[in-house]
């Protein structure tokens, strides 16, 4: 996919309400060669998705080795709104707490007070991080209005034929 066609779809307004929620999906093969599919908070940063995770995590030795990844961010209601993405992970450790951690984690329903105690907590607890990057090289935005899954795009082309037959 050209990048061009991504950032496109990415502008779309439905594109740009997925990308300022709070999940996202993230797939990735494991060591063992089973698919994991995992909820992260996440945050866009206009061109680039970045997650953060502990140091230990057990998905960072799969990502080292299989970097490939696909992301769905969706809604609850319906119709649903769809944004798939697929890149490669960049692995980046940070000492100390990422900047992205803490916006990312910022829409949670929390009092001022409660926000100061969570803060303190996370930053007794981690003397570092490591940020995951992906930087998107396909997308497809599934809004039910304008687009749809491609195997139903299939089917509404091989009616079409059969009307027009």
């Amino acid at each position: 996919m050209e990048q061009h066609e991504i950032n496109e779809i990415l502008g779309r307004p439905h594109s740009q309400e997925l990308l300022a929620r709070d999940l996202t999906r993230l797939a990735y093969v494991a060591g063992d060669g089973t698919p994991r599919n995992v909820p992260i908070a996440f945050t866009w940063n206009g061109s680039e998705i970045v997650m953060c995770t502990t140091k230990n995590a057990p998905k960072l030795r799969s990502l080292r080795s299989r970097p490939e990844v696909a992301l769905t961010i969706d809604t609850e209601v319906h119709p649903p709104k769809i944004l798939l993405i697929r890149g490669r992970a960049e692995l980046d450790v940070v000492d100390g707490i990422p900047e992205e951690y803490l916006q990312m984690n910022g829409s949670y329903e929390m009092t001022p007070e409660q926000r100061v105690e969570w803060e303190a907590e996370v930053r007794s607890l981690y003397d570092g991080m490591v940020r995951i990057v992906v930087t998107p090289t396909w997308v497809k935005l599934i809004d039910f209005e304008n687009t749809l899954p491609s195997a139903v795009e299939e089917l509404m082309r091989q009616r079409a034929e059969r009307e027009h037959a």
